[in-house]
């Protein structure tokens, strides 16, 4: 796949890095207005990086927009005239709308929007993908180069900004359970590079249990939960001290915020 990531920050970086650990590329480029923050990425094979925008669009087939929202409209309207039939636009931008890309660029470019989160940098990110009409023709290339890089799942774009908490702000939300599962460890005995792998692979281990199982969380916890047990009994007290009220008021905080956002103001 010929591809460019135009606006090469944090994110832009991951999904480099994942497809560049994964082999998915015939040729990337990477666009950045200060080359020397991306210069980890010099010498790779069939990797160019560039200051200019439409260099890297008509060299690449598929676009993949990971600029500052501020900045999208400049890049749309930069790239509208270089579009070909052939050109995919992957949008990884929070809160700019299919309809307010396809005002700058039109209705019959392939257009989707894209919501990965950091994991895509080691292959595990949660993507999710929807689509203008003409984007959905398209939308399983989209799923090719995100399958890659983790998982990806289709929905209407209605759900998009709940799916930026759930996945894109849920990486911090479970770093920090992480950290505070580190933290009980330490203090529970271990020193801290122990704990932090404790608590690392158990919550991974946690998480592929369901995924190969497909078994509902209760129905694991119960395996680990004996009458008058410490697990219940721990599980028991982190209710009273409201951990799933706080995570899900959490979440919801987030979402509502999130729509509060004006794109002009991101």
């Amino acid at each position: 796949m010929k591809i460019a990531i135009i606006g090469t920050g944090n994110l832009g970086k991951s999904i480099a890095k994942g497809l560049i650990t994964t082999n998915a590329i015939t040729s990337l480029y990477l666009t950045r207005r200060k080359l020397d923050t991306i210069k980890e990425f010099e010498g790779y094979k069939n990797v160019s990086l560039t200051t200019n925008n439409s260099e890297a669009v008509q060299n690449s087939d598929i676009i993949i927009l990971a600029v500052q929202p501020a900045h999208l409209k400049e890049v749309l309207n930069e790239t509208q005239p270089l579009l070909k039939e052939n050109h995919i636009i992957i949008s990884t931008i929070t809160g700019f709308s299919i309809t307010q890309i396809e005002e700058i660029v039109g209705v019959n470019n392939f257009i989707i929007r894209a919501m990965p989160n950091t994991a895509i940098a080691v292959g595990k990110s949660m993507t999710c993908l929807c689509g203008n009409t003409k984007g959905l023709e398209r939308i399983k290339v989209a799923e090719a180069v995100f399958n890659r890089l983790g998982t990806s799942i289709v929905i209407p774009e209605s759900k998009m900004q709940a799916a930026t908490v759930v996945c894109a702000s849920g990486i911090a939300f479970w770093m920090r359970m992480i950290r505070a599962t580190t933290q009980a460890a330490i203090q529970l005995g271990f020193d801290a590079k122990e704990a932090q792998e404790l608590a690392m692979h158990t919550c991974d281990g946690a998480a592929n249990l369901l995924i190969t199982t497909r078994n509902h969380p209760e129905q694991e916890i119960d395996k680990v939960t004996t009458p008058k047990g410490c697990t219940i009994e721990g599980l028991n007290e982190m209710e009273h001290q409201g951990l799933s009220s706080s995570l899900i008021q959490g979440m919801v905080t987030s979402y509502n915020k999130i729509n509060t956002i004006k794109t002009e103001q991101l």
